[in-house]
C-alpha cells in the first residue's frame, strides 16, 4: 500500500499553528497499514501521530495469529497539528521503514478513482452508478469500459466517458494493452468488474495484484466457472450468493473481500434463480466497491481483514 497523500490537500502551510488553536474546519485523513506484528507496535504508530498533533476519530485494528501480521485504520484530523505536511510525512515514512510497514495515507475528501468493465449486464452497473451519483460511494468514476456498445447510452447519460474496447481470440493481447493505457491516461487507481464477462490474461492479473475487483455470481469457493446458478439449480442448494473478491490468475479464487446470500427452495426455477441473484450480485459489488474506497480491505495472504 503505497502513501497516496497529496500535499495540496494538507490544510494549512508552512507557518505553525499554536497548539491552542483549533481550526475551524480541519483536514480528515485515513490510514491503513500493515506490518509485521510485534510488541508495541501500536504504541509506535499512534505515539507518532499523537507526537505530530493528530487528533484520532476513529481506529480499528486487528493481530492475525496465524500469519504474524498487524493491521489497523486509523481516522484523524489536523486540528491541532503544528508541523507541515513534509515534516509529518518525512516523520512517519521512517517509523513505517523502521516497522517494516506497508501503509496508505491519504485525506478523506481524496476519493480513489474507478474504472468500470462491463459486457452486457447492466444491473450491477446501475447500482454502482446510482451509488455513486447519490453519494453513497466515496470514489470518483473516471469512465466504463466494455467489449460491447450497449451500455453506452446509459453511461453517457451519467456524464461518464465510455470506452468500447472490442475484442477477440486473436486480438486479446491488444485490448488488454488499450485497458491498461486507459487506467495509466485516467490514472485509476482501481478496476472493478462489474459483470465483465471477459477472463483476464494471467499477466495481466499480475498487473493489476490488488487493484483488481471481481463480481462472481455464486458463493465461492462453490460453482466456480460458468452458468453457476445452474450448477446450484442442478445440486438443489437452499441458499444462493454472489461473492465480490480481488481478481487474481487463479479463476474465482482470489482473496474474498465480501458475500451475500439468499434463501431458495425447490419450487426455485433457474431463471428465479438469476433474477434473485442479480440483486444479490449488485449489492455485494457495491458494498465490496464501499470497503476498499474507505481503505477497510487490506491483503492477508490468500484473504482480506476488514477494518
Amino acid at each position: 500500500m503505497p502513501c497516496v497523500l497529496d500535499p495540496a490537500h494538507w490544510s494549512h502551510d508552512s507557518a505553525e499553528v499554536p497548539a491552542s488553536m483549533e481550526k475551524p474546519n480541519p483536514t480528515q485523513f485515513v490510514l491503513t497499514l500493515k506490518c509485521p506484528d510485534r510488541l508495541g507496535v501500536m504504541a509506535r504508530y499512534s505515539g507518532c501521530l499523537h507526537q505530530h498533533g493528530a487528533f484520532i476519530t476513529e481506529v480499528s485494528h486487528y493481530g492475525d495469529p496465524d500469519t504474524k501480521a498487524f493491521f489497523s485504520r486509523t481516522e484523524f484530523d489536523d486540528r491541532h497539528m503544528e508541523c507541515t505536511f513534509e515534516q509529518f510525512l518525512t516523520d512517519f515514512a521512517e517509523l513505517a521503514h523502521e516497522l517494516d510497514m506497508e501503509y496508505q495515507l491519504r485525506p478523506v475528501q481524496q476519493k480513489p478513482k474507478l474504472m468500470l468493465a462491463v459486457s452486457r449486464d447492466d444491473h450491477c452497473l446501475n447500482m454502482l452508478l446510482t451509488k455513486w451519483r447519490s453519494g453513497a460511494l466515496p470514489v470518483e468514476i473516471v469512465g466504463v469500459l466494455s467489449n460491447h456498445d450497449d451500455l453506452r447510452p446509459l453511461v453517457e447519460w451519467y456524464g461518464i466517458p465510455y470506452h468500447h474496447l472490442p475484442i477477440s481470440k486473436e486480438t486479446k493481447p491488444q485490448q488488454e494493452e488499450q485497458i491498461l493505457a486507459l487506467l495509466q491516461q485516467t490514472q485509476a487507481d482501481y478496476l472493478i468488474l462489474a459483470r465483465y464477462m471477459q477472463i483476464l490474461s494471467d499477466s495481466l492479473c499480475e498487473k493489476l495484484e490488488g487493484r483488481a475487483i471481481n463480481i462472481h455470481h455464486s458463493f465461492l469457493p462453490s460453482f466456480k466457472g460458468a452458468k453457476p446458478y445452474h450448477q446450484a439449480h442442478k445440486r438443489g442448494v437452499k441458499v444462493i450468493g454472489a461473492t465480490a473478491h480481488f481478481v487474481t490468475a487463479d479463476l474465482d479464487e482470489g482473496p474474498i473481500i465480501c458475500q451475500e446470500v439468499k434463501s431458495v427452495d425447490h419450487r426455485a426455477t433457474v431463471s428465479r434463480y438469476v433474477h434473485i441473484g442479480h440483486d444479490i450480485e449488485a449489492i455485494t459489488l457495491a458494498d465490496a466497491v464501499r470497503l476498499v474506497a474507505e481503505q477497510r480491505v487490506v491483503l492477508n495472504e490468500g484473504r482480506t481483514v476488514i477494518l
